[in-house]
């Protein structure tokens, strides 16, 4: 047998604990090369990765089999994948060095006795690119990923929260749910979120439909586009995700500025959605007259153009958004949410938000709509979305609204009150799945 070492190093202007936070999650989609990951346990309660890459549908399995946080360093065995390898064992450290981290990741091959001679050769050749692009993966995903999150947990019976990406300009990135016939429950974030704000609802979703969280352009683990973002782009965005996941039909469900996003698309696209759900928004800057728009975003780039980033401001943003009820807990997960937003993605948010192309016409709305909004929402309070519900009313061809108010919550009316939020987003969905 033959044997081959692969040496790739390289250094990340990021501390070693928060590169860690990235590379050290086994089943993460970090690496662009990655097309779906699925976690699996083997024998033993083993941790697998089960994961495709981008133009191989053919598929790879590794297993890890050491992992030291203190250290940060990891290893892991491939099962299967690589032709002709006897052995490939891979390993991914991390160091202090020059106020950042560096990256070693190294690779172990043995060919098969039965393979040709220059195999183990042919395989190291193929892993230096691999782990080049990864290293590269890891240093541009840490400004844009979602904060890392300790699993909640859950019984039995709980249905497995999945991380898979879209491939496509820009890639983007979902947490899904177990397949399941019917329409896809999709969800869309806030400006100053990500997929992860809608685990709970996920969670509480899945037991009777698909569902899935998106990462919007730039935010988490999704790539910010070439160019400005525009509302065609996110429509474009719902519909590959449609496609990706095989759906047919979609329940849109949207917080605030993607609240809009959803509003938008459900106009333009009407027969593709079984029902529409809109929380702490639905207008957005669609009714609000140029001077509005541009005081509104120039009172949130000031602090950008002063060389802050949303790290910066983010606590004083919690405290207008949070109800009176917040937890330490759910506030601390708030400002961690949106710390994690680079400046440039917040930047292309607002320039997004405050550019709507149209007024919107609530009579292109044929299908169910919930409304939701905290009773101390101070950015879409109650008077103003249940006025906007009646208006859906009056100007539907056929109009099946619900509006309701969710006692004890702010602005992030899901993450305050999951409990009261999700006992009305599933009556809604389960009502439209008979």
């Amino acid at each position: 047998m033959t044997r081959e070492g692969v040496i790739v190093t390289g250094h990340i202007p990021a501390p070693p604990a928060e590169v860690w936070a990235l590379a050290g999650d086994f089943c993460g989609t970090w690496h662009p090369a990655i097309a779906k990951m699925r976690a699996e346990r083997g024998p033993a309660n083993a941790e697998i990765r089960s994961f495709t890459v981008h133009g191989d549908p053919a598929g790879f399995r590794e297993q890890l089999i050491y992992r030291s946080h203190s250290d940060r360093e990891l290893a892991y065995l491939a099962l299967e994948g690589i032709e002709g390898a006897a052995r490939y064992v891979g390993r991914i450290a991390l160091g202090a060095a020059g106020g950042g981290t560096d990256v070693t990741w190294t690779a172990e091959i043995t060919a098969e006795i039965t393979a040709p001679a220059a195999r183990a050769a042919q395989i190291a050749d193929g892993t230096k690119p691999i782990f080049e692009a990864g290293i590269a993966g890891l240093r541009a995903a840490l400004g844009t990923r979602a904060p890392h999150t300790v699993p909640t947990k859950n019984s039995r019976n709980a249905s497995p929260l999945d991380t898979i990406m879209v491939p496509g300009s820009p890639p983007l990135a979902l947490t899904v749910t177990p397949a399941r016939p019917g329409p896809l429950v999709l969800f869309l974030h806030g400006i100053g979120g990500a997929r992860g704000n809608w685990d709970a609802q996920l969670r509480a979703v899945a037991p009777f439909a698909r569902a899935a969280a998106l990462d919007l352009r730039g935010y988490g683990s999704s790539a910010l586009g070439a160019d400005q973002s525009t509302i065609a782009d996110h429509c474009a965005d719902i519909n590959r995700v449609m496609q990706s996941l095989g759906a047919e039909k979609l329940i849109l469900v949207g917080l605030s500025f993607g609240a809009w996003i959803a509003t938008s698309f459900a106009l333009h696209t009407p027969g593709i959605l079984s029902g529409l759900v809109l929380s702490g928004g639905c207008t957005g800057m669609s009714e609000a007259s140029p001077a509005e728009r541009q005081a509104f975003r120039s009172a949130r780039e000031t602090p950008l153009n002063l060389g802050q980033s949303p790290t910066d401001f983010a606590p004083e943003v919690v405290k207008i958004l949070a109800g009176p009820q917040i937890t330490d807990h759910t506030r601390a997960a708030l400002v961690a949410s949106m710390s994690a937003i680079p400046a440039a993605t917040y930047r292309d948010a607002l320039i997004c938000f405050t550019s709507p192309p149209e007024r919107f016409d609530f009579a292109r709305l044929t299908m169910p709509v919930l409304m939701m909004t905290g009773a101390h929402d101070r950015l879409a309070p109650p008077t103003e979305i249940r006025g906007v519900a009646r208006r859906i009313v009056d100007a539907a061809p056929r109009p099946d609204v619900q509006f309701e108010e969710i006692a004890g919550a702010g602005h992030l009316c899901n993450l305050e009150q999951p409990g009261a939020y999700n006992c009305h987003l599933t009556a809604f969905v389960q009502r439209l799945l008979v």
